[in-house]
């Protein structure tokens, strides 16, 4: 039995003819996201980070000492860095310190500051520990705070990124982190090749998340559909080109000469962290021309009013 009233949502029935989604005057029907350029490059940071200390607990386990140390050591100026990021898109280091006083299991923002503020002395007293070689044990419970916290740091920025109304960010939450997470382990594993050109582990870490990167990458953007458009045009779509070309070309070297040649190491290294940064900054400045575009945000509430109402 059909259903007597007329459809508004410019289908079968309905009372108007369908149109193409606008908004009034074709202005944007949410603000833009008020973060500022800090937060791509926290975004590269803290996964890089995150990901080392996994690294670094894996290699001391295995006995390669080496490796653990420079992973140590990434993972500790990431750490450093990663709040000075932080603290200065919030403008006053206060409001860091105020989003501490409560824990919010269900705010993404609140969950990745207690991640962060919890990972930051670990992972910075591991490494000073592992230079100084004081207090072995001490160190290693420091490493195991890292590592846990880690994985956490490297992916719930994506989380954060798909709990806002942006729509190409909405739109992938079930895809970002795994982007993030892909990224994180490359950017590991090529700094760690910048500081031992030679290391295989490094080159298989670069390599397997490089790969994984863009092919996670291209995933979200065939699901996300004509909402993905901004990573197709404008600024967006120059970063995300430059990204998957950068990442072929920097994990290619690696494949082909980076263990022989400490020259092709380093640059291959190089232009894997370039493809993982520009990855980022993709991102962040696909949301930016995405809540500038009413139809990606008219377009997929329609389809929703559409699917209910059948």
């Amino acid at each position: 039995m059909t259903d007597p009233r007329p459809s508004l949502t410019g289908g079968k029935g309905s009372v108007v003819p369908r149109a193409e989604p606008r908004s009034y005057y074709d202005q944007p029907v949410i603000k833009p996201p008020v973060w500022t350029w800090e937060i791509p490059w926290y975004l590269f940071a803290g996964g890089m980070a995150g990901a080392s200390s996994v690294v670094a607990v894996a290699a001391d386990a295995l006995g390669e000492r080496g490796l653990a140390r420079a992973a140590r050591r990434i993972a500790g100026a990431g750490a450093v860095v990663s709040p000075v990021l932080l603290i200065s898109d919030l403008g006053r280091p206060s409001r860091f310190h105020h989003m501490l006083r409560v824990l919010k299991p269900t705010s993404p923002m609140s969950v990745g500051s207690w991640i962060l503020a919890g990972y930051g002395p670990a992972a910075v007293g591991s490494a000073l520990l592992g230079e100084l070689g004081w207090f072995p044990r001490l160190r290693r419970v420091a490493d195991a705070v890292a590592a846990l916290l880690g994985p956490p740091l490297a992916t719930y920025t994506g989380a954060l990124l798909a709990n806002t109304a942006v729509p190409v960010w909405h739109a992938a939450r079930h895809e970002l982190p795994a982007v993030f997470a892909a990224g994180s382990v490359a950017s590991a594993g090529a700094a760690v090749a910048v500081l031992r050109p030679n290391d295989p582990v490094a080159h298989r870490l670069a390599l397997i998340g490089g790969v994984a990167e863009i092919a996670a990458a291209r995933t979200m953007e065939q699901r996300l559909g004509e909402i993905g458009a901004p990573y197709h045009e404008g600024r967006s779509g120059r970063l995300t080109t430059a990204a998957k070309g950068l990442t072929a070309a920097g994990t290619a070297l690696l494949a082909l000469g980076g263990r022989r040649r400490k020259a092709a190491s380093v640059a291959g290294a190089g232009l894997v962290l370039a493809g993982m940064a520009s990855e980022r900054w993709a991102v962040f400045t696909a949301g930016f021309a995405s809540a500038r575009d009413p139809k990606a945000t008219v377009g997929p509430q329609r389809a929703r009013l559409e699917r209910d109402s059948e």
